[in-house]
């Protein structure tokens, strides 16, 4: 994730969080699980695996501080990378881990992750009732949600000369921005504008569908400045790029040094992606993991998230507590909740994914 504002969350939340905690306190889970209700957390460690600068830099000693639980969080680049990490050994050595939802959906599916008790974490009810109902892991049994949003064109008016409306102005580009656009590189993204330019779902498994998914993306390769998936804004604010394929809480970081610069989403739609915090099967401190997610879903917690990395949360609770100039300067950041769920949320697709790898394999490979 590219550098965000550092600012501390104080003691967001601790005190609610400390009696939400309290209150859970009764016994046994009762649902065959190994969670104790009224284990004493202060004796246990925890190890978060999350991606790099996408939380508060002070998090492990605020929960730390509220919960007298030892925290450790270390970085993952990529879900590959943690999934990889996950699924490596029986015990990874980590407590909790965030995911994009279709990973969540794969760990929970080899029986990795721990069915999360409800119980231990009350703070579920400051979601949207939206973000109880995800294709990927419907009631939020192995997963909670973290932040979410939607993939489009991020772009410079200026530079454009007109406002895209399509995948296809991305797809097959007027001749004057030849060499001036770049598309996402990792698997599900790239194929995205291809698939939903020509009108197939983003979770398709269809080979024909795959194929000419495939040979338009090759036609369109000769077209980009670059595949990237992290330093896209940046090709935008130095003007190297005219528009480029982004997520939406990442062209808010082109936003926030150009305010020129605008998002939008094709007529042709795109995907819900959610990013989701989960607790290991092989973990010994599940107490304390559901009391960390309990309190990463704390109002002032998630309003620090948006504030910060300039992404959306499902958190209604923070959601309506922003300032509206915050939306106003980030309008990415008032997409509704109605307006996500006009998208295709992603989820796993099995062995059928490999069909996503090979073919990314394929487009990136060909000269």
């Amino acid at each position: 994730m590219p550098t965000m504002r550092r600012v501390s969350i104080a003691a967001a939340g601790t005190a609610a969080f400390v009696l939400a905690l309290t209150s859970c306190a009764g016994g046994d889970s009762g649902d065959g699980s190994d969670i104790d209700r009224t284990a004493d957390i202060s004796e246990q460690t925890l190890t978060v695996s999350i991606w790099a600068d996408y939380y508060p830099e002070d998090l492990a000693e605020q929960f730390e501080e509220a919960t007298g639980v030892k925290t450790t969080i270390v970085n993952h680049a990529t879900n590959e990378d943690v999934v990889a990490k996950l699924t490596a050994s029986s015990d990874p050595g980590i407590d909790v881990a965030f995911v994009s939802g279709q990973y969540a959906q794969a760990l929970a599916e080899q029986g990795l992750l721990q069915e999360l008790d409800k119980e231990l974490v009350p703070n579920e009810s400051n979601l949207y009732p939206e973000a109880m109902e995800l294709a990927y892991d419907p009631g939020n049994v192995y997963s909670e949600p973290y932040a979410w949003g939607t993939t489009g064109l991020c772009y410079r008016p200026d530079l454009t000369g007109f406002d895209p409306t399509s995948w296809n102005d991305l797809l097959n580009p007027v001749d004057e921005l030849v060499g001036k656009t770049t598309m996402l590189s990792t698997d599900r993204w790239l194929a995205l504008p291809a698939l939903k330019a020509a009108g197939y779902s983003v979770n398709t498994t269809d080979d024909a569908e795959l194929d000419d998914a495939k040979a338009q993306l090759l036609e369109t390769k000769s077209t980009l400045l670059a595949y990237d998936d992290t330093t896209f804004y940046s090709k935008l604010v130095s003007g190297e790029a005219a528009m480029v394929e982004a997520w939406d809480g990442w062209c808010n970081y082109g936003i926030a040094e150009n305010p020129d610069i605008e998002f939008v989403v094709p007529d042709e739609g795109a995907d819900l992606w959610v990013d989701t915090m989960t607790v290991l099967k092989s973990s010994e401190n599940k107490e304390a993991a559901m009391a960390f997610i309990n309190y990463i879903l704390d109002p002032e917690v998630q309003t620090w998230v948006v504030e910060n990395i300039l992404y959306k949360v499902p958190n209604q609770v923070a959601m309506e507590a922003l300032d509206p100039t915050l939306i106003e300067a980030y309008p990415t950041l008032g997409i509704t909740v109605d307006e996500l769920f006009e998208q295709e949320v992603i989820v796993d697709l099995g062995e059928d994914s490999l069909k996503y790898v090979d073919l990314n394999a394929e487009v990136l490979a060909t000269n």
